[in-house]
C-alpha cells in the first residue's frame, strides 16, 4: 500500500493528468480510424516520451494504449468496420443493433463493458502480477499449438447454420497465411515469382479489405440506398443510453467477469493478444447462452463479451511484461522498448527493485480507464453524428482513411492492392452467404499455429508431448469438446440421450491435465471440477436419465 500511495503521489500532478488525458483522447481517435492500429498509436507516442521522466512517459503510453483498446468499438458499431483487430467480434452484434435503430444503446453497452473489463484487469494487474505471470512461463510450442487448435474450433460456432461454408472460409484463411516466406524454414511459398507476394499478405490490409471495403461495396451497390444515411436506413436514435446500457450489463454481470478473465488469461500468453481474446470471449458467451441463435442479430451479450475481454487483455500482457520481461503482444513489445529506453529492465525482481515506477504503471492503467469512460462518453456524441452522413459520402471518407491507414503501416503500395482484392472477395463471400469471421480467425491464427508446430518438431520429432504435457493435453481436450458443442446443442434440442453425458464427461476429462499440473491450486481446482462432474452425473441418475422437460 505504501508503494501504491507513492505512485499516486508522483502521478497526482497537473502535468501527469494532462498527459494522461491527451493520451487517452489520442488512443480513442486512433482506435476509431480503421487501419490505424493501437500499436501504430503507441509507436508514434514513443518519441514524445524520450525526454520525460520514466513514470510520466510510461503513464502517457499506457493511456494511449487504454484509449486505443476502446476506440475500436466506435467504428465497429457505427459502420460495421472494426477500428482495430481487437474489436472484430464487437461488430458481429454491435453493428446489427445499430442498424436496428439503437446505436446509442449499442455504444453505451460497449463503453461500459470496456470500462468494466479495464477495471477488472487493472485490479488483477495491481494484485496478482507476479503470481499470474508464472503461468505464461510454463507454455512451450506444444502448448501454444494446441491453444491455437482450440481457438480454431471456434470456427464452427462462428459459422452459425452455414457450417460447411464456415469451415471453407476458415480453411481459406489458413491457406492465405501460407503465402510468402516460411518463417521457420526461410523458404518461399506460393509467391509465383513475385517479390510482393514473398512478404505475404499484410494482416491489417486483409482484415480491412474483408470487413471494411466489402461492407462499403454492399452499402452503396444500390444507388437509392447509397443516397440515404444510416439514420434513414434504420438508425434513428443517436443519444447514448447510459442507464439502459448499465442495466443490461448488470443483468449479465457473469458474462463481464468471465470475458474479462478470458482477456487477462489470453494477455498473459505471449503472442495471443486482443485479436484472439475478443473472439474467444464471444464464442464462450455464445456457447453459454440459452439463446445462441440470436447471436449475430444484435443482442447485448454479443457486445459485452468481446469488449470486456479486449480491454482486459493489456492488463494480462502488462502482468507478464512487468514480472518476466516477456511481451504478451505487439503493443506490449513496444512498451518493453519504452522501458528499456528509460533504463528500466523488466524482470521477476523489477517490482521489488523499482516499486514506485512499477506501481505508477499499474495506477496509470487504472486512472486511464476512468478517463477513457469520461472522454469516450463525450467523444461518442461526435462520432454518433456519423450516422447522419449520406452513405456514398461516408463510404468515400472511410475508404480514404482505410487506404491511408493500410499504406502508413508499412509504406507498401502492394498493401493497397491487398485491400482492394480482399474487399472484392469479401463482397462476393457476403453475397453467397459465406461468413467472414471464420476466415479472419484462420488468418489470425494460421501463422501462430504453423510457427509453433515447426518449433515443436524442431525440438523433437516425437509427437507424444502433445498429449503428455499438461497444458497441451488441457487444450486438446477442450478443443475436442468445443468442436462437438454445436452437435451437442442441436441434439439436446431433440432430446438425444447421449447429450446427458456431455457435461459430466467434459468435467472428468478436463480434470485429468489439471491433476497433472504442479502446485496445489490447480489440483484443488481439478478436484472441484471432478466433483461438479460427479454431481451432474448423480442428478441425471436421480432423474432416471431423462431430461428435465420430460418430467
Amino acid at each position: 500500500m505504501e508503494h501504491i500511495l507513492g505512485a499516486i503521489e508522483v502521478l497526482a500532478t497537473t502535468e501527469a493528468i494532462i498527459l494522461m488525458l491527451v493520451g487517452v483522447a489520442g488512443g480513442l481517435i486512433a482506435g476509431a480510424i480503421p487501419g490505424f492500429t493501437i500499436a501504430m498509436a503507441v509507436v508514434l507516442t514513443l518519441p514524445f516520451t524520450f525526454n520525460m521522466p520514466a513514470h510520466l512517459g510510461l503513464a502517457t503510453m499506457v493511456s494511449v494504449l487504454v484509449g486505443g483498446l476502446s476506440g475500436g468499438l466506435m467504428a465497429g458499431i457505427l459502420t460495421g468496420i472494426p477500428g482495430t483487430p481487437s474489436s472484430v467480434a464487437t461488430t458481429f452484434d454491435g453493428f446489427p443493433m445499430a442498424r436496428k435503430g439503437e446505436p446509442g444503446l449499442a455504444l453505451g453497452i460497449g463503453v461500459w463493458s470496456s470500462f468494466c473489463g479495464g477495471i477488472i484487469s487493472a485490479v488483477l494487474l495491481m494484485t496478482l502480477a507476479p503470481q499470474l505471470a508464472r503461468i505464461g512461463l510454463e507454455f512451450n510450442p506444444w502448448d501454444y499449438f494446441m491453444l491455437v487448435m482450440f481457438a480454431l474450433t471456434i470456427t464452427a460456432s462462428l459459422s452459425g447454420k452455414n457450417m460447411i461454408k464456415g469451415l471453407i472460409a476458415g480453411a481459406l484463411g489458413l491457406l492465405l497465411r501460407t503465402v510468402g516466406e516460411d518463417e521457420a524454414a526461410g523458404m518461399a511459398r506460393f509467391d509465383f515469382g513475385s517479390d510482393a507476394l514473398l512478404s505475404g499478405f499484410d494482416f491489417i490490409a486483409v482484415l480491412i479489405g474483408l470487413f471494411a471495403f466489402s461492407q462499403l461495396l454492399n452499402d452503396v451497390r444500390d444507388p437509392e440506398m447509397a443516397k440515404k444515411s444510416l439514420t434513414q436506413t434504420g438508425t434513428v436514435r443517436v443519444k447514448i443510453e447510459h442507464r439502459r446500457a448499465i442495466a443490461e450489463i448488470l443483468k449479465r454481470w457473469s458474462i463481464v467477469i468471465r470475458s474479462s478473465l478470458i482477456g487477462v488469461f489470453t494477455g498473459i500468453l505471449p503472442g495471443a493478444g486482443g485479436s484472439i481474446a475478443n473472439i474467444l470471449a464471444y464464442d464462450q458467451a455464445k456457447k453459454a447462452s440459452k439463446h445462441p441463435e440470436k447471436f449475430g442479430t444484435g443482442i447485448a451479450d454479443g457486445i459485452i463479451a468481446p469488449e470486456s475481454s479486449n480491454n482486459a487483455v493489456e492488463g494480462g500482457a502488462l502482468i507478464i511484461l512487468m514480472a518476466l520481461g516477456i511481451p504478451g503482444d505487439v503493443t506490449a513489445a513496444i512498451m518493453l522498448g519504452a522501458l528499456l529506453i528509460h533504463d528500466v529492465v523488466p524482470s521477476p525482481s523489477f517490482i521489488t527493485d523499482e516499486p514506485i515506477l512499477a506501481n505508477s504503471i499499474f495506477v496509470s492503467f487504472f486512472i486511464a480507464t476512468f478517463f477513457m469512460l469520461g472522454l469516450q462518453s463525450f467523444m461518442l456524441k461526435i462520432f454518433v453524428r456519423v450516422t447522419k452522413i449520406p452513405m456514398y459520402m461516408l463510404a468515400t471518407i472511410i475508404l480514404g482513411f482505410c487506404g491511408i491507414g493500410v499504406f502508413a503501416l508499412q509504406n507498401v503500395t502492394f498493401d493497397l492492392w491487398t485491400l482492394l482484392w480482399f474487399g472484392i472477395l469479401g463482397f462476393v463471400m457476403r453475397h453467397f452467404g459465406f461468413p467472414l469471421a471464420p476466415m479472419i480467425l484462420g488468418v489470425v491464427l494460421g501463422n501462430i499455429a504453423e510457427l509453433n508446430l515447426a518449433r515443436a518438431l524442431a525440438i523433437t520429432p516425437d509427437l507424444s508431448p502433445f498429449i503428455t504435457r499438461p497444458w497441451s493435453l488441457f487444450f486438446l481436450i477442450i478443443a475436442v469438446f468445443s468442436a462437438l458443442f454445436p452437435m451437442f446443442q442441436g441434439h439436446r434440442e431433440k432430446k438425444k440421450t447421449w447429450t446427458l453425458f456431455y457435461l459430466p464427461v467434459a468435467c472428468f476429462a478436463v480434470s485429468i491435465p489439471l491433476f497433472m499440473m504442479s502446485g496445489i491450486t490447480r489440483p484443488m481446482l481439478a478436484t472441484i471440477v471432478l466433483g461438479f462432474g460427479a454431481y451432474q452425473l448423480w442428478r441425471r441418475w436421480q432423474m432416471g436419465w431423462r431430461f428435465e422437460a420430460a418430467k
